[in-house]
């Protein structure tokens, strides 16, 4: 990497083509009616689902989560984490009630009518204690959803800190805003007062990850990174794998495809 450039322009540039791809897909206007997008949210929740286990290795790695409590290394980088798991972890609805994302997604997921029992399966077998391979299994979950959450946890268990944040950051927070702002406008005047609740999630995070998130998030990957070279190129292998593997989950999901039912 040229020491006279940038890091964070130098990866983005770096991932740019595998970027564009995935922000020019024919996904996106493939979505014409309410079946397409029931589709595409009982795929895209696992995505939903997995973005927190990014987010609270971070919180894990970069903050003290025991007791009795240290302070840990990087006070910047505890804040910077702090901030965006108050958000996500505990935003609010549209009635103000405290509510993470996840749970907004799933909200909006039944008010259109999607099948939620995938991903409750999921949570269920979590929350029991099996693995996250068995849980996918739990919940009958497509071929590209497992190896997009596989991939994720793929990240999350390579113990270092600074590509997990890269995942979180150029793989989610810096990404969404774009690929979210594609569907929110065409879906509101497609379907006025069906989508409320889905069409508050994308504006929430639209807001929050272009104007907050993705600002924080690329100053907790500076702290992590620092000037080490090494490090720097571990991130951008890590977004670039993320950007592939959000291109497959993509094309998992075909149109007129239904999402496979319990056996």
């Amino acid at each position: 990497m040229p020491y006279f450039t940038d890091p964070i322009e130098y990866l983005q540039q770096e991932v740019a083509p595998t970027r564009h791809l995935l922000l020019n897909h024919g996904l996106y206007h493939r979505l014409q009616t309410l079946p397409d997008l029931r589709r595409f949210m009982e795929h895209h929740v696992f995505a939903v689902w997995d973005f927190m286990s990014l987010l609270k290795t971070l919180q894990r790695d970069l903050t003290c989560v025991q007791v009795p409590w240290v302070p840990t290394a990087n006070p910047a980088a505890r804040r910077l984490i702090n901030e965006i798991v108050l958000e996500e972890e505990s935003d609010v609805d549209q009635q103000s009630r405290p509510i993470s994302h996840f749970e907004l997604y799933v909200r909006a997921m039944e008010e259109c009518g999607a099948n939620t029992a995938p991903i409750r399966r999921l949570v269920a077998a979590v929350a029991a204690g099996r693995p996250v391979a068995q849980a996918l299994e739990a919940a009958q979950a497509p071929e590209s959803v497992r190896q997009f959450v596989t991939t994720t946890f793929g990240i999350i268990q390579s113990g270092k800190p600074h590509t997990v944040a890269a995942a979180f950051t150029f793989g989610r927070e810096d990404l969404i805003p774009a690929m979210f702002r594609q569907l929110v406008g065409e879906l509101r005047d497609r379907f006025p007062g069906q989508l409320d609740t889905f069409t508050y999630y994308l504006d929430r995070h639209i807001q929050l990850d272009e104007e907050v998130h993705a600002p924080l998030a690329q100053r907790m990957v500076r702290e992590l990174c620092g000037d080490d070279p090494e490090r720097w190129m571990e991130c951008q292998l890590a977004t670039v794998q993320c950007l592939e593997a959000r291109i497959g989950l993509w094309e998992g999901i075909k149109p007129g495809k239904p999402y496979p039912m319990p056996a």
